[in-house]
């Protein structure tokens, strides 16, 4: 497994913010010359570091939107129902978050629907095909003052 210095943490840190900087920038940003930059991108996407590049979209210039955060208790805890459980919720494409946490309940989830009627809509419809739920709570989330997509790397890692 590659072993990470500050210059890759660096370099991670400035992609995760701005995954269209050109190497050059990159370069200037992380005080390298742009080949060895390039090389250590290219090290860190072989190594599994980078998964991939993707576009923030401004989901709320579209249409109407609803987020839910879903608390969620399972009847039983056995291995089995976890990925039985898991395994439904990646089925769901409005599910865009599951954490499996410690505390009162089992689950996290993130949902974005079209509206009330959708989230309830896929609610009924997972406590249907007898997936595990003993409970939910749905937490409808009213105003997001601000949702960071970058991890803060330079503090986690001290540079």
């Amino acid at each position: 497994m590659l072993k990470l210095d500050r210059i890759d943490i660096r370099i991670l840190h400035e992609l995760q913010r701005n995954g269209r900087i050109t190497n050059v920038e990159l370069a200037d940003l992380v005080h390298l010359s742009p080949s060895p930059c390039l090389m250590r991108v290219k090290k860190l996407q072989q190594a599994g570091f980078i998964t991939g590049y993707s576009a923030q979209i401004d989901v709320a210039k579209l249409g109407p939107t609803l987020t839910v955060f879903t608390e969620i208790t399972l009847k039983n805890h056995r291995q089995i129902d976890f990925a039985r459980f898991q395994e439904a919720l990646l089925k769901v494409e409005e599910c865009i978050e599951c954490h499996l946490i410690s505390g009162g309940y089992d689950y996290l989830l993130k949902f974005v629907t079209g509206g009330i009627t959708e989230y309830q809509a896929i609610m009924e419809g997972l406590i249907d095909r007898e997936i595990g739920i003993d409970k939910y709570f749905s937490f409808v989330v009213m105003k997001s003052p601000f949702v960071k997509s970058h991890l803060p790397l330079k503090n986690i890692f001290r540079l």
